[in-house]
């Protein structure tokens, strides 16, 4: 069963793995041209290398896991901090004067600095900013040493030069045969064929469990496409960042960039149907009866047709073969006529097998308004609304003041401290926080955790070195080799991360790769006080401008995500009238999807920060109850794209022949109609229960909605949703709705061929309505269940009976 489909994830691990090694070995060729220069160079060279430790920082910003395009950029980035620095440095120096630079000067001339710098905060990359921080530190810090010893701008030339020598480092490592350079163009083609193979590999999983004859057939295979899903996810990401690195190795794909958008909708046009295919088998109860033999060559040739068109990346963008394509989806029209009104799991799978035989073009503009709204941005129109636009981002908003002023007052305080601890090394302290910063909320303890502890691992490691090697200093570089390597690793690790393996690559390279006048153990010590100290600052800094856990967030993003949701369904799920039959009710609907697919991407970030902060005195964040929430947002999000493209295609069916679906009209409006209600009632309660935070106001709400209904009565206050849901019944209600009239229609006699079509394509897009608005209050039952377990969790000695409240 898994021997072809386990070389597909073999081969995407095979992959990664040369990648991470390469990656490495690239890291520590840019170290060591770096390190031998500053040790070994000519002595005019070394003259304006006083700053290593910021040679080697740069080298390690730039270069790990980067392509060629990713090391180009990241040159452009050190050029236009090198700009900012000394401009700001030079300005602030002949201003105050280098003999009036005391530790509490050089503190206040970095915090203004710092904040002009981070102050552009769209407008330069997050890269630029952390050089630009880590230059300003070094320069005041050697200034407030020195005082006027040295000439004004000698500073400022010696630190620009020792970022330039990281910059060359790491272009050399990319460019040198040994190991191979590495280019995104061919990273991108790899990736594409293996993500290719993974599609190819996930539909003979689908096809393998809907033609399954016992269960544990259907496990197996169901598990392997589980994984297979997962390692798509990774490769799509990693293929999409590639497609941005490529701009830098060919500079014409920034002018005409609708290749990169092609690649985007391809991608998204082949995911998001075999995904359906997932949603819908999940939904299945096992063996299909209604799946014959008959059925079962028809989706095996359409896997090989398949699998014939993407057997080579350059027909990613091909075409199917019409004829054989024609008479597939002719057999599957056929197929669906007989079994539509008896399964909707499996009408839906043949739909999604239908969509993916189709042409890209007609399906992702129509399915997913991402793209629509990618290609809009490479077609810019001036307008008055652009202009006024622009205008206004020029002028700092409230928003964006926030990382100036958490940056200009972590990188102050953390410099007038390492300062007057430790004057001589009051660099690192600076540097640690420089280092720390990125854009939006993230894991601030982790973070930090992981640099402290990269920190004291890379020292103690060149302590050790500097021990073990101090008869033979010539070849004191050589150890460090290893560690560069192994510490390159760490940056995938979910424990240390980027942020924990370049502090325990610095922090050896720190210790071995510069000349001390002091005993290295002496050095480290110092250095990790001060790194300490840097962090603490960073860590209260970012606690006073972020005081809300993550967790705190999550509950209040949750209830976003319930309230969006009940939008969209509001404006997708319903057939417009005649007076919303406009460009403007569509619109409306795809941005309402854009927000929704926002907020929960939005969640899902929030619940891993979440997964990530310590606990303390709080109650522990349920991370498990969010995951399954995200889940099932997620497969709604999906679902609502197959609502909003059935409901157009059933539409238009109407509108072409009125007279053969007389009364179906009315009946698809009552449909669709009961699902928003219901659904939209209990989504709404939910809205409000999870954005009430105290217990005792909990309590009060949960009192209120436990009241007796008055069982005559048709409409009710969403008060009292809860007491008229009963999920399971609904569901089944809905389906028993849908498969009646699917059952009219395919028992509804033609006088002709035309109709005939047309009858087989309404029963194919009303089963998909169907089975989507049956797995949406599916879900919605899930999401119910997840609050409920997620209110006793955090409520444990609440004395309102949660389940009276919760049938």
């Amino acid at each position: 069963m898994s021997e072809t489909s386990s070389s597909s994830i073999t081969d995407t691990r095979s992959e990664v793995w040369r990648t991470r090694v390469g990656s490495a070995l690239r890291t520590t060729l840019a170290c060591t041209i770096a390190g031998c220069t500053y040790l070994y160079g000519p002595a005019p060279l070394r003259r304006y290398l006083t700053y290593p430790a910021f040679t080697y920082s740069t080298a390690l910003l730039i270069v790990s896991d980067a392509a060629l395009g990713d090391t180009l950029r990241g040159c452009w980035h050190v050029l236009c901090a090198s700009i900012q620095v000394m401009i700001l440095s030079l300005l602030a120096l002949q201003l105050i004067g280098p003999q009036n630079f005391t530790n509490l000067v050089a503190a206040l001339a970095m915090a203004i600095s710092g904040f002009l710098v981070a102050l552009p905060v769209e407008s330069t990359h997050l890269v630029t900013k952390q050089i630009a921080f880590g230059q300003l530190v070094n320069v005041y810090v050697r200034t407030a040493i020195d005082g006027a010893e040295d000439r004004v701008a000698m500073h400022t030339i010696h630190v620009v030069c020792s970022t330039a020598l990281g910059a060359v480092a790491s272009v050399l490592a990319m460019l040198l045969p040994c190991p191979s350079p590495r280019f995104a163009y061919s990273q991108k083609r790899k990736l594409c064929e293996l993500y290719i193979h993974n599609l190819c590999e996930r539909l003979n999983c689908n096809i393998k469990v809907i033609s399954a004859s016992n269960n544990s057939v259907v496990v197996g295979y169901f598990t392997l496409a589980k994984s297979l899903s997962a390692t798509g996810v990774k490769l799509r990401q990693s293929i999409r960042s590639k497609l941005d690195t490529m701009d830098w190795e060919q500079p014409q794909r920034r002018i005409f960039n609708s290749h990169k958008i092609d690649v985007q909708d391809k991608l998204q046009y082949l995911e998001l149907p075999i995904r359906a295919m997932g949603i819908a088998l999940s939904t299945c109860t096992f063996p299909k009866r209604v799946i014959d033999e008959d059925l079962k060559g028809i989706l095996l040739k359409c896997r090989g047709e398949f699998n014939k068109k993407l057997s080579q990346e350059s027909n990613l963008f091909a075409h199917f073969d019409a004829a054989a394509i024609s008479e597939m989806k002719k057999d599957i029209f056929a197929k669906n006529l007989l079994m539509a009104y008896k399964d909707l799991p499996t009408s839906f799978f043949l739909y999604c097998m239908h969509l993916l035989l189709q042409d890209s073009s007609s399906i992702v503009n129509k399915m997913d308004p991402m793209p629509i709204k990618t290609s809009k941005k490479g077609n810019f129109e001036w307008s008055s609304n652009n202009i006024k636009e622009i205008v206004m981002n020029l002028f700092p908003s409230k928003t964006n003041l926030v990382f100036p002023l958490k940056a200009s007052l972590s990188l102050g305080f953390a410099m007038f401290l390492g300062l007057t601890y430790n004057k001589e090394n009051g660099y690192w302290s600076g540097l640690t926080v420089a280092l720390c910063f990125v854009t939006g909320r993230h894991s601030t303890f982790s973070l930090a955790n992981a640099r402290g502890q990269g920190t004291a691992m890379g020292s103690i490691y060149g302590v050790l070195c500097c021990f073990v090697f101090q008869r033979c200093m010539g070849i004191r570089f050589l150890p460090l080799l290893p560690w560069v390597f192994f510490s390159s690793f760490l940056m995938y690790s979910r424990m240390y991360g980027r942020a924990g393996g370049i502090s325990a690559v610095a922090g050896a390279l720190l210790v071995i790769g510069i000349n001390h006048e002091e005993k290295p153990s002496k050095f480290a010590f110092v250095r990790i006080v001060e790194a300490t100290i840097g962090l603490i600052c960073f860590v209260i800094v970012e606690i006073l401008f972020n005081p809300f856990r993550a967790s705190t967030l999550a509950k209040g993003k949750l209830s976003e995500c319930l309230r969006s949701l009940q939008h969209c369904i509001d404006q997708t799920i319903v057939i417009p009238s005649e007076k919303e039959k406009s460009s403007s009710y569509y619109q409306a609907s795809q941005d309402e999807h854009l927000k929704l697919k926002s907020v929960v991407d939005q969640l899902e970030d929030v619940t891993m920060e979440a997964e990530l902060e310590p606990n303390f005195w709080f109650i522990p964040f349920h991370n498990g109850c969010y995951r399954n929430m995200l889940e099932s947002l997620s497969t709604m999000v999906d679902l609502l794209l197959f609502v909003a493209y059935s409901m157009e295609k059933v539409r238009l069916m109407l509108e072409k022949d009125e007279t053969f679906f007389v009364d179906l009209c009315d009946r698809v409006n009552e449909n669709v109609g009961n699902v928003k209600n219901k659904v939209g009632l209990i989504l709404n309660c939910l809205e409000k229960i999870t954005r009430i935070e105290s217990s005792k106001e909990l309590e009060n709400e949960l009192k209120n909605i436990n009241l007796p209904v008055d069982i005559d009565i048709e409409e009710c206050s969403r008060k009292d949703a809860f007491w008229i849901w009963n999920g399971d019944e609904e569901v089944k209600n809905i389906t028993y709705s849908f498969l009646h009239d699917l059952e009219k229609m395919a028992n509804k006699a033609c006088n002709n061929t035309d109709e005939e079509m047309l009858k087989g394509q309404m029963l194919f897009h009303y089963g998909c309505l169907g089975f989507c608005s049956s797995s949406l209050m599916r879900e919605t039952i899930k999401i119910h269940n997840q609050v409920k377990e997620l209110l006793v969790w955090e409520n444990p000695l609440s004395q309102t009976n949660l389940n009276g409240v919760f049938p």
